[in-house]
C-alpha cells in the first residue's frame, strides 16, 4: 500500500430518483485527506475569491508568501490562464534551488523581456525546458500536465510505485501525455495534485488556471517540508481513503430479471434474484454498487397483489450486505381462459408453481408445468397443484414485470464503504 494511514469519515449522498439508469445521479461529498492538515480561515483580500472559494486557502497563502499576487483593480481572476512566463515568474518566487544546468539563451526571450531573469532561473533549475530551436514560448498559455511536470522535475520526485497503478486513479488517465505519465505520478504521491470538482478527473491537457497553480505550488512547497499543510478535500492521495457514502431511505434501485416477466398466483411466496442495472458511483466517480449485484428477496403477497421484499444484495466480487428494500405493491393480472395459447402466456416467461398448474389446467397444456421457467416450491408439487384448479374456465395471474412495474426503493440507508 501507498499510505497505510487510514482515516473513515460518513459522508451523505442524494441520488435523483427514478426507474431509469440514466435517473441515478449520486451526489456526495469529495474523499477526505488522510493525513492531518491545518485548517485555515481568513478573509479573503481579493474581491472575486470568497472565503468559501475551493482555492481560496492555496491562493492566500501564497500571497502572503510572496509567490503570487493580485490585480489593481482588487482581484485575482482565479480562473484565468497562466503563461509559461508568469508560470516562470511563480517558480522562482516559490523555490531556491541550485542551478543543475546553463540557460541556452531563448531567441523569442530577449533580455528586455519582464520575465528573462525567471525564465533562465526556471530553466536553469530544471522546472522547465524550451522547445527545439532554443524556443520558450513565454506568452503560451501552461496546461495542468504541464504545470505537474515541472513541479516533479524541478524537486527531482520519481514515482516508488508503478506509473499505471498510480495513474488508475484518474478516470481520465487516458489522456495524460506520454512524457507526462511518470512526473505526474510522482506529483501524486507527493500529495502535489489538487482536483476540482472532481477528485478523479485530472484533465491534464486544458489549460492551467491562476487557481490550479497556486494550489499544485503551494501543495509543492508543503512536500518539500517548506509549507504547513492545509486542509482541503480536494487533494488527491494516491491510496484512495475508505469514505462510508449514505444512500439514503427513498432511493429507487433499477433492477432487472433473467425473463422479461414473472407470473405467480396471488397467494404465492416465490424466492426471486433481481439484478441491478446500473453503476452507482459518488460525484467523484467511487462506485458504491456495480451494475449486475445480485439482490435477493422473496416475492410475497399483499393485499390483492404482490410485492418484492429485498433480503440481500451480493456484489460482482461475492461481498454479501444485508439490503432492506421492497418493491410497490404490483395488481397488474393477466386472465388466461379455456382456448388461450398457452405459448403466447408464458413466452419469455418465469412462472411461480402455482401459476404454472393454473395456466396447465385451465388451458389443457401440460408441457407448462414442466418445460416452463418454474420458482417456488418446484416441479413435485405440480400434480398436486393442477388438480386444485382442474374444471376452472379461467383464472388470474399475477404479472410482474421488472423493467415497468417493479419499483424497488430502498427502506432504510445503505451504507457503502467506497475508496
Amino acid at each position: 500500500m501507498l499510505n497505510p494511514k487510514r482515516l473513515k469519515a460518513t459522508t451523505a449522498i442524494v441520488l435523483a430518483l427514478g426507474m431509469n439508469a440514466g435517473a441515478i445521479a449520486p451526489i456526495a461529498a469529495p474523499m477526505l485527506s488522510p493525513q492531518p492538515a491545518i485548517a485555515q480561515n481568513f478573509n479573503s483580500t481579493f474581491r472575486d475569491v470568497p472565503s468559501n472559494y475551493w482555492a481560496a486557502n492555496f491562493i492566500e497563502a501564497l500571497v502572503s508568501r510572496g509567490v503570487i499576487a493580485g490585480f489593481p483593480d482588487g482581484t485575482f481572476r482565479p480562473d484565468a490562464p497562466v503563461t509559461r512566463a508568469q508560470f516562470s515568474s511563480m517558480l522562482q518566487a516559490a523555490f531556491n534551488k541550485n542551478r543543475v544546468r546553463n540557460a541556452p539563451g531563448f531567441v523569442d526571450v530577449p533580455n528586455s523581456h519582464w520575465a528573462a531573469s525567471a525564465i533562465s532561473r526556471a530553466y536553469e533549475t530544471g522546472f522547465l525546458a524550451g522547445y527545439p530551436g532554443n524556443i520558450f514560448r513565454p506568452e503560451q498559455n501552461i496546461p495542468r500536465e504541464q504545470v505537474l511536470v515541472s513541479l516533479a522535475n524541478g524537486l527531482n520526485y520519481s514515482s516508488s510505485n508503478p506509473v499505471d497503478q498510480v495513474l488508475g486513479f484518474y478516470n481520465d488517465q487516458v489522456n495524460i501525455s506520454n512524457f507526462a505519465r511518470s512526473p505526474i505520478a510522482a506529483a501524486t504521491e507527493r500529495r502535489m495534485v489538487v482536483n476540482y470538482p472532481s477528485l478523479t478527473s485530472l484533465n491534464p491537457g486544458r489549460n492551467a488556471t491562476r487557481a490550479e497553480v497556486a494550489a499544485f505550488l503551494y501543495q509543492a512547497l508543503v512536500s518539500e517540508g517548506s509549507a504547513t499543510a492545509i486542509s482541503s478535500s480536494y487533494i488527491v492521495s494516491p491510496t484512495p481513503v475508505a469514505v462510508d457514502y449514505r444512500i439514503p431511505a427513498g432511493t429507487n434501485l433499477p433492477v432487472a430479471y433473467q425473463q422479461e416477466k414473472i407470473l405467480l398466483m396471488a397467494n404465492e411466496t416465490l424466492p426471486v434474484t433481481f439484478t441491478t442495472t446500473t453503476n452507482v458511483l459518488s460525484r467523484e466517480g467511487q462506485l458504491l454498487i456495480p451494475v449486475n449485484s445480485q439482490v435477493r428477496g422473496k416475492l410475497v403477497p399483499a393485499g390483492s397483489g404482490t410485492r418484492f421484499v429485498a433480503e440481500q444484495i451480493v456484489f460482482p466480487n461475492g461481498q454479501t450486505r444485508t439490503l432492506d428494500a421492497q418493491s410497490n405493491i404490483i395488481t397488474e393480472k393477466e386472465t388466461i381462459r379455456q382456448g388461450t395459447n398457452a405459448w403466447d402466456v408464458v413466452r419469455n416467461a418465469a412462472l411461480g408453481t402455482a401459476a404454472a398448474a393454473a395456466i396447465s389446467a385451465v388451458t389443457g397444456d401440460r408441457a407448462v408445468a414442466t418445460e416452463e421457467v418454474l420458482i417456488g416450491t418446484g416441479v413435485g408439487a405440480l400434480a398436486t397443484l393442477i388438480q386444485s384448479f382442474l374444471g376452472r374456465n379461467s383464472v388470474d395471474v399475477l404479472v410482474v414485470k421488472p423493467d415497468t412495474n417493479l419499483n424497488l426503493t430502498l427502506n432504510s440507508d445503505f451504507v457503502v464503504s467506497a475508496r
